[in-house]
């Protein structure tokens, strides 16, 4: 069940889009201030952020902006002003839609699914790391958005664990495990470091010098693309 944080200081507009939500099956947390909102996505895994523009305590789109320093969770703000800078001022900080009041809750629903969907759809295909990005859909990787950097399957099997588990030690064997269980045959412990000098060629400013994919002697691997 996805869970959806309305954040919104009328009761009575917070209480029915939390009706309208919970009658199609999302939970759904409320809160009227930006401090009780900040409380709820700390108690909470929210999956979507419905964001008043004026709350009691400070301007939701100052809130919105704070988010985007540490999560892309998505976000669909509201507003009483109907002008097209404070639109425009809204996607600026990360929104990632914008709602007039006074606004049909069957279009609110709808902008929420479809927003669910689209960031269900990123999620699930593509991997972003710094400046990296794998694209599980078409099994290609990328430095920034348009620069391709041509790998082999058992590179892409390898960049695929690496990403997904950023700035955290994988073993060796954790490694070794992941391709022969993902591939399902056996892979030979020394197709690691041959797999990895290889990516480090194509990623690396100074492969001798690795910052990208780190050695930790002893252990294993670490990525960290992400800086």
């Amino acid at each position: 069940m996805k869970t959806i944080l309305i954040l919104e200081d009328d009761e009575n507009l917070s209480r029915g889009i939390a009706f309208t939500f919970e009658k199609d099956g999302y939970d759904a947390v409320s809160a009227g201030s930006i401090q009780d909102g900040k409380r709820m996505l700390e108690q909470h895994n929210i999956d979507l952020i419905i964001l008043d523009l004026g709350l009691p305590d400070g301007s939701g789109m100052d809130l919105c902006k704070e988010i985007r320093t540490y999560s892309n969770i998505p976000i669909i703000m509201l507003t009483a002003c109907d002008l097209e800078t404070d639109e425009v001022s809204g996607l600026l900080v990360g929104a990632d839609d914008y709602i007039t009041k006074p606004f049909s809750l069957s279009v609110l629903r709808a902008r929420v699914e479809a927003l669910l969907r689209r960031t269900e759809s990123e999620s699930r295909h593509i991997i972003h790391s710094g400046k990296y990005k794998l694209d599980a859909e078409l099994c290609k990787f990328f430095r920034g958005e348009e620069e391709e950097i041509p790998i082999s399957a058992t590179e892409y099997r390898l960049l695929s664990f690496l990403m997904t588990n950023a700035g955290q030690v994988l073993s060796k064997e954790q490694i070794l495990s992941f391709l022969w269980d993902n591939e399902g045959n056996f892979v030979d412990e020394n197709t690691l470091p041959v797999n990895i000098s290889r990516l480090r060629a194509k990623l690396e400013d100074d492969p001798k010098n690795p910052q990208t994919i780190k050695t930790i002697h002893g252990i294993g691997y670490i990525w960290n693309g992400g800086v």
